[in-house]
């Protein structure tokens, strides 16, 4: 239809300037009844579904512009139509092609080992339990855990990062994903029909499923801007007596982008929405999402990491925490228990060498028993009562209550050796983006989750949360859920079976798809593909931006139009430059909707590849000296039971670890990593106060070295010198704890 119109316009023009009127009103004519025919199809079918679309102005234009003899005016407006809707197609198919790639990217058939034949199977035949043979360059086919070799992988399709991760034997791996690495094997966990990638694609197609609600907006603006052109026309007639100023006035009525403008921008939002690793099911939901004032939020899994984590390792009198926490991972290797996995993986961090151990017996609820190095091994419950637990044991069964964690005991030969304190931790990420979603209009945030009133009121007082309600069951949930809906634009986000319910009696639910349930994802509006809560306020912003846009766009389209009208009524605008003035205001409206594809103003740009990997390297550093502070705790400890040689050893042994790794380390987060934070962070001011924990570790640790100097003068720790010595240990715990905490929320949850 561009072409034919645009041929006729152009042949029509040459006709003109050769000065053959005939020939060039019956080439304009030809253009004008293209245009017609289709137009026409286009308002029948809004008829057919109940809707009087704006396209009926612009037949009545096109039909009235033949009837009045202009012709020029008739092509021009005949070639706005098509130029409208080829830039819409245009724009769609820019703004959904990543919606796209999804469907295109799905893997069609699987290699499957059988002994040693390896034979191609169409995916419908892949079956779990089957032995999958996945070559480099291959997309994984269905959800698994490598059993062969070492899987490199190129996870950006479900993501959105482009680095890539390494998955070894027993790791799960995602259907979707690229083999960037060499050939290895997978154990299939789920059906082609069941698996991660299929969900997606699923979620994909219904994206472009429904219209957006801002069309519908649109349209329900054509409901009084239709009357109120064909009024404008008339009266233009009435008060002129000529046809043509009223053909005039209904050329620029033509408003394309009160249909065209707004989808564009809402695609938009859709595609930029799912580059950030955010599948949004339909405009609906992005609209919603934009106009959401109360967020509802599950706990675990959600603004906490899901899995427990190593909080702390405890040591009796005698032994190390770093000794404690070997033997503990390596009796915990023959276990599936979910502590023990923790603490398997808090040894490895370590890389603490492990032993196998012999024997090894699990009794449910107790915990593994077992030999290891030649030593009779539990790890887990202990059978004494909190009042017969010896000293040091009742201290650490004592910070567990306080910090709400779980305790596996670590027996060797009968005896209490150790402890390993466990919790489900905060994601780095969760702090900032709470603050993202308030920034991004949300005024109320609800956490519900079914966990004891003390984690779930400390996780609340941490994040700035405006209530917090623990122990809740699906059904209290979803009341919970219908309660504050009933109020305001609710979303809610959760990740697990028994957030199901919820995600789908809210306005808007956001499942956390990367680790969450099947039943979460099936029920939300949203799926977050990547593990990151802060891909949340992402969409938050993009859904906010991508409505305003839209909004903006018809409104403005509309304004433009009305304006028009109003110098078409008086005469200011023949029907042929009125043809050209609408024709500009279609282009402009349409590129001010694609500019939902840009990112906003003010965003902070991406960090560099360098300072990516500045960040991971002291993020690992960060994992490796966590042994330290629990050393320095047990040392701190000691000293206020005992000043004899073990406890000048045990700082002895302070001071080594403070000078040889953790010194240096802090040194060079100083040196390397916060000035390549600066343009990240928009100044050097954004890491002055984590410079200004640097000096107090400094100090610290300069005052432990000089006590240590005073002791050996003597021989011996003086008296007067154990409470300021305990001090300084207790001190520098505490803010290498806050410290470490607050570098990971604020510096290393930038790691895309």
């Amino acid at each position: 239809m561009l072409v034919a119109t645009a041929a006729a316009l152009v042949v029509g023009g040459i006709a003109w300037l050769a000065g053959s009127q005939s020939v060039a009103d019956l080439c304009w004519a030809v253009g004008t009844v293209l245009a017609i025919v289709p137009a026409v199809a286009w308002v029948v079918v809004a008829l057919r579904k109940g809707r009087a679309g704006v396209d009926l102005i612009a037949v009545l234009a096109l039909v009235g512009t033949l009837a009045v003899g202009e012709f020029l005016a008739g092509a021009l407006i005949a070639l706005m139509l098509a130029t409208g809707r080829a830039l819409d197609a245009a724009a769609e198919r820019r703004a959904s092609h990543d919606l796209r790639a999804l469907l295109e990217h799905a893997p069609r058939s699987a290699r499957r080992r059988r002994g040693q034949e390896v034979t191609v199977v169409p995916l419908t035949e892949a079956a779990v339990g089957d032995v999958l043979v996945v070559g480099p360059g291959d997309v994984v086919p269905v959800d698994g855990r490598v059993s062969d070799g070492i899987a490199v992988l190129d996870e950006s399709v479900l993501t959105g990062e482009s680095e890539q991760v390494e998955r070894g034997i027993e790791d799960a791996v995602r259907s979707g994903v690229v083999n960037a690495g060499g050939v290895f094997e997978i154990t299939a966990t789920a059906t082609a029909e069941d698996s991660t990638y299929a969900e997606i694609v699923r979620l994909a197609e219904q994206a472009g499923a429904q219209r957006a609600p801002t069309v519908r907006l649109a349209e329900r603006y054509a409901a009084w801007f239709l009357p109120l052109s064909l009024a404008l026309a008339g009266l233009a007639w009435l008060l002129s007596g000529s046809a043509t100023r009223a053909v005039a006035v209904l050329v620029v009525a033509t408003p394309c982008p009160l249909l065209l403008a707004a989808p564009v921008a809402i695609v938009s939002g859709l595609s930029r929405a799912a580059r950030r690793g955010v599948i949004v099911r339909d405009g609906v939901a992005l609209e919603n999402l934009g106009r959401a004032r109360t967020l509802v939020i599950d706990k675990t899994g959600t603004l906490t990491a899901g899995r427990p984590r190593v909080l702390e390792v405890a040591a009796a009198p005698g032994r190390s925490p770093t000794e404690v926490l070997r033997l503990a991972a390596s009796l915990d290797q023959m276990s599936t228990h979910v502590l023990a996995q923790a603490i398997v993986h808090e040894a490895r961090t370590r890389e603490l060498a492990l032993s196998l151990p012999r024997d090894s017996t699990e009794e449910p609820g107790r915990g593994p028993t077992g030999t290891v190095d030649g030593h009779h091994l539990t790890v887990g419950k202990t059978d004494l009562a909190p009042a017969d637990l010896p000293a040091w044991a009742r201290a650490v069964d004592n910070r567990a209550i306080l910090d709400g964690a779980a305790i596996a005991w670590l027996s060797v030969d009968g005896a209490l050796a150790g402890a390993v304190l466990l919790r489900d931790p905060l994601r780095l990420d969760a702090p900032h983006t709470v603050q993202r979603l308030r920034e991004a209009g949300l005024t109320r945030l609800v956490m519900l989750t079914g966990d004891r009133p003390e984690p779930a009121r400390e996780v609340g007082a941490v994040l700035g949360l405006d209530e917090v309600r623990s122990e809740q069951s699906p059904a209290d949930k979803v009341a919970a859920v219908r309660a504050e809906s009933a109020r305001t634009v609710t979303l809610m986000v959760g990740d697990g079976v028994n957030d199901a319910p919820a995600l789908a009696a809210a306005d808007i639910g956001a499942a956390m798809g990367a680790r969450g349930s099947s039943a979460s994802s099936e029920a939300a509006d949203i799926v977050l593909t990547t593990d990151r809560v802060d891909r949340l306020s992402d969409a938050m912003e993009i859904a906010t931006r991508a409505r305003r846009i839209a909004v903006q766009s018809a409104a403005g389209g509309m304004a433009l139009s009305l304006l028009a009208m109003v110098a078409a009524l008086f005469g200011l605008l023949p029907p042929a430059v009125g043809a050209l003035l609408q024709e500009a205001i279609d282009v402009v409206v349409i590129l001010n909707a694609l500019r939902a594809l840009l990112p906003a103003r003010g965003v902070r740009p991406p960090i560099e590849p360098d300072t990516e990997d500045l960040l991971h390297r002291f993020a690992a550093e960060h994992d490796d000296l966590r042994d330290t502070l629990d050393v320095i705790r047990e040392a701190a400890g000691l000293l206020t039971t005992e000043h004899g040689p073990r406890a000048l050893a045990a700082v002895r042994e302070i001071d080594r670890l403070l000078t040889e790794r953790l010194l240096p380390h802090e040194h060079a987060e100083e040196h390397q990593l916060y000035p390549a934070l600066t343009r990240r962070l928009g100044g050097p001011e954004a890491t002055e106060t984590m410079s200004r924990a640097h000096t107090e570790i400094d100090r610290l640790a300069r005052r432990i070295t000089t006590h240590l100097h005073l002791a050996d003068e003597e021989g011996h720790l003086r008296p007067e010198q154990i409470d300021d010595l305990t001090a300084c240990l207790y001190g520098l715990h505490a803010v290498l704890r806050l410290h470490f905490q607050q570098e990971e929320e604020s510096y290393f949850s930038l790691i895309p």
